[in-house]
């Protein structure tokens, strides 16, 4: 219990410090679509960050749906005991899918108000 606590204090971390940095980003009064400094356009930067996203997305949701399939396997097949354990591991299990399931609409969403701000 404590582990699962510890990955989602850690994931809600990860999150608040890329909210910070892209708000920080956005109010630094270049609008996204007009910065044309050296280095990588923004258009490129703003495809491979949406390939990342997808990636990350893409195999946290297998993950997710692998890890559901063996704790329903080891639900059936466990004792009274087992069963009880499981379901206090589920809790913290749907939480965290939930957030992997929703991870590339939080990041379209922070991304798109984001954009609004620069306009």
């Amino acid at each position: 219990m404590k582990k699962t606590v510890k990955i989602i204090l850690i994931a809600m971390i990860i999150l608040l410090v890329a909210l910070t940095v892209t708000v920080n980003a956005a109010s630094s009064g270049v609008a996204p679509g007009s910065y044309t400094g050296g280095g990588a356009s923004v258009t490129s930067i703003n495809k491979i960050g949406n390939q990342i996203i997808q990636i990350v997305s893409t195999v946290g949701s297998i993950a997710s749906v692998i890890v559901l399939v063996i704790l329903g396997l080891k639900y059936m097949m466990g004792s009274a005991e087992e069963k009880a354990e499981y379901k206090k591991t589920l809790l913290p299990y749907i939480i965290g899918a939930a957030f992997v399931f929703a991870a590339s609409t939080i990041a379209t969403v922070v991304f798109n108000f984001t954009t609004s701000l620069g306009n």
